[in-house]
């Protein structure tokens, strides 16, 4: 029997600024995307906060941030810890320093900060992600999954992670030795009751050489028809055109591009003809949800094994 093939479009960085805030507003007032992750520490948070509890909407999760990667737009901490710093009082430009010189505690404080700031300005909490992947620990093997699993049991939400490792994906299948940590994540995740995707897609974040609009739409499209049975989700980070983040926030056009495409009737047309369903965290949580005890034993036979 052949399973469905459904898709999550998630919009990332929603509060990073105003540009990305309008584009992924219409994203979701049009329907086009499936949900946003917004940035309770960005400058823009406040602007997005206010859109997103006004209309109540309901697909809007918490994207946990403990990097701020852009010299021209940086942003700090929510708790002022200094080891959540860099030298400029600004959380740090990269995950590896982040992964080096974060200390756990102060780490989980902020984790709570964030989604207790996002609670009270009124956001309905749909699920939960991480900024750049720096708490996965994919620079120096320092992972934060644990933490942020128990963190969002208690939230009681479901978060991005993945079961399976999609052959295809150019970043997740390019990584050595990473089907055992896949599979204690995971594990965990059921475990601890976070209902989770079955696989994260990916491509790449800034213009690659020579590509366009076409090639880069084109190159989505063809993923549609090769999408795996389940639940797959894959995240953009939609931008409007606007003079001042083009020429001081690098890959901004790629920004531009992402939301255009979920905008284009090419695209609208391979999600109906690849017979792939739009759909978001509200489906993850409701039928996603492994038994724990029989999760717990799984996660026992994974750690057994070398």
């Amino acid at each position: 029997m052949t399973m469905e093939r459904r898709l999550i479009i998630n919009c990332d960085d929603f509060g990073q600024s105003k540009a990305m805030n309008q584009a992924i507003q219409h994203l979701l007032e049009e329907n086009k995307a499936s949900s946003a992750t917004i940035m309770t520490v960005a400058p823009g948070f406040e602007e997005a906060a206010s859109w997103t509890a006004r209309r109540r909407q309901p697909n809007v999760g918490l994207h946990l941030t403990m990097t701020s990667e852009f010299e021209a737009l940086r942003w700090s901490s929510l708790t002022g810890h200094p080891s959540l710093h860099d030298q400029s009082g600004q959380q740090y430009a990269t995950v590896q320093e982040f992964e080096q010189k974060a200390e756990t505690g102060a780490v989980l404080k902020e984790l709570d900060a964030q989604y207790e700031r996002a609670s009270k300005a009124g956001i309905p909490v749909s699920h939960v992600d991480n900024h750049m992947g720096s708490l996965y620990g994919m620079e120096t093997g320092r992972s934060l999954i644990p933490q942020m699993l128990w963190k969002t049991s208690r939230w009681r939400l479901p978060a991005r992670l993945f079961r399976y490792i999609h052959p295809e994906d150019p970043l997740l299948s390019s990584l050595s030795n990473i089907e055992r940590p896949v599979a204690l994540a995971s594990s965990l995740a059921d475990m601890l009751g976070v209902p989770i995707p079955d696989y994260l897609l990916s491509h790449p974040f800034p213009v690659v050489e020579g590509e366009t609009y076409d090639s880069f739409k084109q190159s989505l499209i063809d993923k549609l028809y090769r999408l795996p049975e389940g639940v797959s989700e894959t995240y953009v980070h939609p931008g409007a055109e606007d003079a001042w983040m083009l020429a001081n926030i690098p890959n901004w056009e790629k920004r531009v591009w992402e939301y255009r495409l979920l905008f284009d009737d090419d695209f609208a047309y391979g999600l109906r003809d690849a017979k792939v369903i739009l759909t978001d965290y509200r489906y993850v949580e409701e039928n996603l949800k492994r038994p724990r005890i029989r999760s717990a034993v799984k996660l026992m036979k994974a750690m057994a094994q070398k």
